[in-house]
């Protein structure tokens, strides 16, 4: 019998039944659908007139925001390939916090022009190096672009305004939000910006306009047991403070100094059950000592106190707060205080001031508020609403401003309005044709993909995309600045600048960048392999 040889030349695929495989243009082609589909479902959510999304979870929970990274994680994508559109919003939430919806716009639309390139013969590996080429080009576009200006308070109230600007603020306002925004990350010095001092605390039940910015520590406690009791004060001054790992409670103490470890005890006579109580009253006072000694004002403490220790700090005075040992870095943080593990230990190096510790009440949910701690390391944006959705959206657009301002200040700003990625695009059909081979036609194409962006912008404020699109260009040849500015009711083509509309930098950038790379990536996928979890 003649041995049989094995077919040479002949690419071999080893796969489970289970398993499927689709490869060539078929993968390309799905890949990318999937990517626009996603980038597309945000597109209408774009600018100061954007649309918002409701989504609602098969639990029924509802999340109503124009948010792209909200959206786009709180849809059931399970295309891998449209993942990666999610994760492009995802890490420009993460990192700079703006320009989501921008960021999967732009991936979508280099996606939709490559598509079209590999229609027309051109390789995904050409496609990939062009677009490389034309982040660099965009690049160099957005740092001409930047103003030459002063970061104030004034421009970042201003780009704090139009990260805002058509974003759930309602009646509030951009420019009032955008105030309280700038307060609170300067907090930490005129000279500074920054936001891990920065916390954000929502409470329902109020008007958006209550929202305030207060130098310190807001805590909202729904357990209806702060303060722990009614004759204790609801406001105190210049306050000295306590931080207390331990509960004080006369049955939680040491054998030497009661003679009894538990709560029941045998009683045989009355001079057994007297020792017991006056035991009781010898350690409540040291509890009670200890702290009025030291002149302590305010103590949070990890846990529940009993009710006798609880009476007599009232009678002295002292306020007690709890249980919130979740807050306790922040309270440290601002008052200097710090955290004891046992009141025996605590002496004068411990304690930590304040010029004002209060407790409001809303309904069942008590407010604690610490403001003016000597250390001055926390400030508190304290956010209201008249509903949990209107909350939720409210911080979200509050702390994506927080991050927009951080950046803006070391990054710059640039006009905005689309007026950016029309210098974008008109700086790559400039460098184009100084580009080598079909590249070329790469970067011409993500030129395409970057002017979508403007004519999103003024489809969204009502405007007709296509005339939009050829008057910007008009004003921008002729005047080197043009963008899609919203006045009230009314959208024209003008100067952004003029008009005190201006975008972060950073945030141009990090777009740029983050949907080039999840573009690409996805475009040179060929070949797609799924098979059923072995697991």
């Amino acid at each position: 019998m003649e041995d049989q040889q094995p077919t040479r030349g002949q690419p071999v695929v080893v796969l489970s039944e289970d398993s499927q495989q689709t490869r060539g243009r078929d993968a390309q082609t799905a890949n990318i659908a999937a990517g626009k589909a996603v980038a597309e479902s945000v597109q209408t959510t774009l600018g100061p007139r954007g649309m918002d999304k409701m989504l609602v979870s098969s639990g029924s929970d509802v999340v109503i925001t124009n948010d792209g990274a909200t959206i786009l994680s709180e849809m059931d994508v399970e295309h891998p390939a449209a993942q990666m559109i999610v994760e492009v919003a995802e890490t420009q939430k993460d990192e700079i916090g703006d320009g989501t919806t921008t960021a999967a716009v732009l991936a979508g639309q280099l996606l939709a022009q490559a598509e079209d390139l590999i229609e027309n013969d051109v390789h995904p590996t050409t496609i990939v190096k062009g677009y490389h080429e034309a982040t660099r080009i965009a690049r160099e576009a957005i740092d001409e672009q930047v103003v030459d200006a002063e970061i104030d308070d004034d421009l970042l109230r201003t780009v704090a305004a139009s990260s805002m600007t058509g974003k759930g603020t309602g009646h509030v306002g951009a420019e009032a939000l955008a105030e309280r925004v700038v307060d609170a990350v300067r907090r930490g010095g005129e000279d500074s910006v920054g936001r891990d001092h920065v916390r954000l605390v929502t409470h329902s039940g109020a008007s958006g306009a209550a929202t305030e910015c207060r130098e310190g520590v807001v805590v909202v406690n729904d357990d209806q047991n702060a303060p722990i009791r009614d004759d204790m004060p609801r406001s105190v001054e210049d306050a000295t403070i306590a931080v207390l790992d331990e509960a004080p409670d006369v049955y939680n103490t040491p054998q030497d100094k009661l003679n009894f470890t538990d709560y029941d005890h045998e009683v045989n006579t009355v001079e057994q059950f007297d020792a017991i109580k006056e035991g009781e009253k010898r350690v409540l006072q040291e509890y009670v000592d200890v702290l009025t000694d030291a002149d302590v004002d305010v103590v949070f403490n990890r846990a529940g106190i009993h009710s006798d220790v609880a009476a007599a700090l009232a009678k002295e005075g002292i306020l007690v707060l709890e249980p919130l040992m979740k807050n306790a870095k922040d309270i440290v943080r601002t008052t200097g205080a710090r955290r004891v593990a046992s009141i025996s230990e605590l002496d004068a190096d411990d304690l930590g001031k304040a010029e004002y510790v209060g407790v409001e009440k809303f309904g069942d949910d008590y407010v604690i508020s610490v403001e003016g701690g000597v250390a001055g390391e926390m400030t508190s944006v304290y956010i209201r609403g008249s509903t949990e959705h209107v909350v939720a959206e409210l911080e979200r657009v509050v702390d994506g401003a927080i991050d927009v301002v951080t950046a803006t200040k070391d990054g710059g700003v640039v006009p905005g309005g689309g007026a950016s990625e029309l210098a974008i695009a008109k700086a790559l059909r400039s460098e184009a044709a100084s580009v080598e081979g079909r590249k070329q036609l790469a970067v011409e194409a993500f030129a395409d993909a970057v002017e979508v962006l403007p004519r999103a912008l003024a489809a969204n404020a009502g405007l007709n995309p296509v005339d939009a699109l050829v008057d910007l260009r008009t004003t921008f040849d002729a005047e080197g600045s043009a963008g899609i500015v919203v006045d009230g009711n009314a959208a024209t083509v003008g100067d952004p600048a003029e008009a005190g509309v201006f975008d972060s930098a950073a945030v141009k950038r990090k777009a740029i960048e983050s949907a080039t790379e999840a573009a690409t990536m996805i475009a040179r996928i060929d070949d797609v392999i799924t098979a059923e979890s072995s697991r």
